[in-house]
C-alpha cells in the first residue's frame, strides 16, 4: 500500500453513544475513508457526524447481527484492499496513520494485523493457541522483549488490520456467532491455512472496553450484561466443537456447566438478583450450545 487510500476503517456500532463515537471519530486521520455499520435500523448520531465527518459513510444494517454478521456486512461495502476493524470504544494514538504504511511494508503479504493497548496491561492483545508457546511470548511480551512486528497465532477482535486480498470473499466472520471468539475462530483457520498474523507495537490503540454498549438506562444495562453472559458461554462451547471437537468441548466446559448451575440455585436461595442472573445466563447458553441450538438469544 503505497498511501492511506487504499485503506477504509470500518466501525460496527449498536446503539453506540454519541460521546463514545465521536471520541473514537476524532483520533482517526481526517483524510481516511471511514465506514460505520449501524446494527440496528436508525444511527441516531448521523447529522453531527456528516457535518463534522465528511468522509464518514453510515450504513445500518436493519437488524442486530452481531460482532461477525455486522462486520460481514460492512465488509461488502469495503473497495479498498486494506480494512481496519474498529470497535467504537477504540482510540487511536496519534502515530497511529502515521505508523500505519511502514508496518504494512514491513509485515508484506500478511493476512492480520492485530493492534497494542496503550495502558491495559491485564489483558493480552495477542498470543498463541498452543499453552507452552502462549505461556513464553506472553513472558517475552510482559518484559518487553518482542519484536515491533511479531508473529503470532491470535490477536482481539477491537482493532485489527486486514488484507482483504488474502480472502476469496468478503465474508470472513463465521456469522454463527453473535458475540465472542469471532476473531479467534478467524485466527484459527488462518493458522490452518499457513496465513501471516503479526501484532505490531506501532499500532496502539486505547480500548475502552464495553463503553459503546453502556447506557444510561440501569434495565437496558442488566439486559445487555445478561446477553453477554450467555453468549460468551455459547460461543465458547461452539469454538472449541468446531475446531477440536464435540467431545474436547464438552470435556472442557461440563465442568462449567455444574458450577453456573450450583451457583444458580445457592444465588436463588440467597436472593442476589445480579449474581443469580449471571449464572442463570451462563448456564442457559452453554447448555443450548451443548445442545448444537444456534445463538439466537437477544434479551
Amino acid at each position: 500500500m503505497q498511501n492511506l487510500d487504499d485503506l477504509t476503517v470500518l466501525i460496527l456500532t449498536y446503539r453506540t453513544p454519541e460521546k463514545i463515537i465521536l471520541d473514537c471519530l476524532k483520533s482517526l486521520d481526517k483524510n481516511i475513508k471511514i465506514l460505520i455499520v449501524e446494527n440496528s435500523n436508525d444511527f441516531t448520531h448521523k447529522n453531527i457526524i456528516k457535518h463534522e465527518f465528511p468522509n464518514v459513510k453510515i450504513i445500518c444494517t436493519g437488524d442486530n447481527l452481531g460482532y461477525a454478521g455486522g462486520n460481514n456486512f460492512g465488509l461488502k461495502y469495503v473497495k479498498t484492499d486494506y480494512v481496519l476493524i474498529l470497535n467504537p470504544d477504540v482510540i487511536c494514538e496519534k502515530s497511529f496513520f502515521s505508523n500505519i504504511l511502514d508496518v504494512i511494508k514491513e509485515a508484506k503479504d500478511f493476512t492480520i494485523i492485530g493492534c497494542q493497548y496503550l495502558f491495559d496491561k491485564v489483558f493480552m492483545p495477542a498470543g498463541f493457541f498452543e499453552r507452552k508457546k502462549d505461556i513464553i511470548f506472553k513472558e517475552k511480551f510482559k518484559k518487553d522483549e518482542i519484536e515491533s512486528l511479531e508473529k503470532v497465532e491470535w490477536v482481539t477482535g477491537c482493532s485489527m488490520l486486514i488484507n482483504l486480498k488474502q480472502f476469496n470473499k468478503k465474508e470472513i466472520f463465521d456469522q454463527n456467532y453473535f458475540l465472542y471468539f469471532e476473531e479467534f475462530d478467524l485466527c484459527k483457520s488462518l493458522v490452518r491455512d499457513n496465513k501471516k498474523i503479526f501484532t505490531s507495537k506501532k499500532l496502539k490503540v486505547h480500548h475502552l472496553g464495553f463503553k459503546s454498549s453502556i447506557s444510561d438506562d440501569p434495565q437496558k444495562n442488566s439486559r445487555t450484561i445478561n446477553i453477554k453472559d450467555w453468549h460468551y458461554m455459547w460461543s465458547s462451547f461452539y469454538y472449541y466443537k468446531k475446531n477440536y471437537s464435540y467431545i474436547y468441548a464438552l470435556n472442557k466446559l461440563v465442568g462449567k456447566l455444574f458450577r453456573s448451575l450450583i451457583k444458580l440455585i445457592f444465588y436463588s436461595i440467597n436472593f442476589k438478583k445480579n449474581k443469580r442472573d449471571k449464572y442463570l445466563f451462563r448456564f442457559l447458553g452453554l447448555l443450548k450450545s451443548i445442545l448444537c441450538k444456534p445463538s439466537d438469544y437477544r434479551g
